[in-house]
């Protein structure tokens, strides 16, 4: 064993709940973050999805277990807070991959489209990091860590609401971090490019455009769920201390070009 990377990057006793942790991004961070040492739930709706994942992880020798719950919902989100924490108590690391995309045409958007993916996309990691920021200062340690999107910061292919919820999404990793600043509790997000993720399902139906996001990036191809583990662990562990209020971009250079 390293023990300097281990002081760096160790999770070693840490405890982590990972919203959309079932699939996609979500999926490869919790697969990472639990892989480091972090007993880990798994926070999302459908229990196959849910058992799979913990089954393979528990198959790595990992602690991990999974909540079903719905964060479409005030109560389903505060629900799903207190469940989360049975398995192994209190969170030291918060990872809001959650998500829905919901995308017609612009003028065809309904206030109930907005309400339902500004509750789990924007509403949800508000909640829940509320919820769990308080402990996490008490005990001088916590990671709040966001999923984001290039849409945050940029318009294309349809933004939508989606876009809107994102961008809240940044400006409360900065409003955490302000709030938090100090205490041992960082708020961060990670910013993906284009990921082939069941969320984007949709749009990998047409092949040609696959390979025009692919062709926008410096790498020259789209993302993967496991190109966060890196980032993911950096983030929730020891060594990132000092960084806060900070949009990381996984995206291959998608941003840059």
């Amino acid at each position: 064993m390293n023990s300097y990377l281990d002081s760096l990057y160790s999770l070693d006793g840490r405890t982590a709940i990972v919203t959309g942790g079932s699939s996609g991004i979500g999926r490869g961070i919790a697969t990472a973050l639990a892989r480091a040492g972090a007993a880990t739930v798994i926070v999302a709706r459908g229990a196959d999805r849910i058992d799979d994942t913990v089954a393979a992880l528990t198959a790595l020798g990992c602690r991990a277990a999974g909540v079903g719950g719905d964060l479409g919902t005030r109560d389903g989100i505060r629900a799903a807070a207190e469940a989360a924490t049975e398995p192994f108590g209190e969170p030291d690391i918060l990872v809001n991959s959650a998500g829905i995309n919901i995308r017609p045409p612009y003028a065809e958007i309904t206030e109930a489209d907005w309400d339902a993916t500004m509750t789990v996309n924007a509403l949800a990691p508000f909640l829940l990091g509320q919820r769990y920021a308080v402990g996490m200062a008490e005990r001088g340690y916590g990671r709040l860590i966001h999923i984001s999107s290039q849409q945050a910061h940029r318009a294309f292919v349809g933004s939508g609401v989606y876009g809107v919820s994102k961008g809240a999404v940044e400006s409360l990793m900065r409003s955490e971090a302000e709030a938090w600043g100090g205490t041992g509790v960082t708020s961060n997000t990670l910013v993906p490019g284009f990921v082939l993720t069941p969320l984007n399902a949709r749009l990998q139906e047409d092949p040609t455009k696959i390979a025009g996001l692919a062709a926008r990036t410096m790498i020259g191809r789209n993302g993967l769920p496991d190109d966060f583990a890196g980032a993911a662990v950096f983030l929730a562990g020891a060594g990132s201390g000092y960084v806060t209020g900070h949009s990381l971009f996984v995206d291959g250079g998608l941003s840059a070009h």
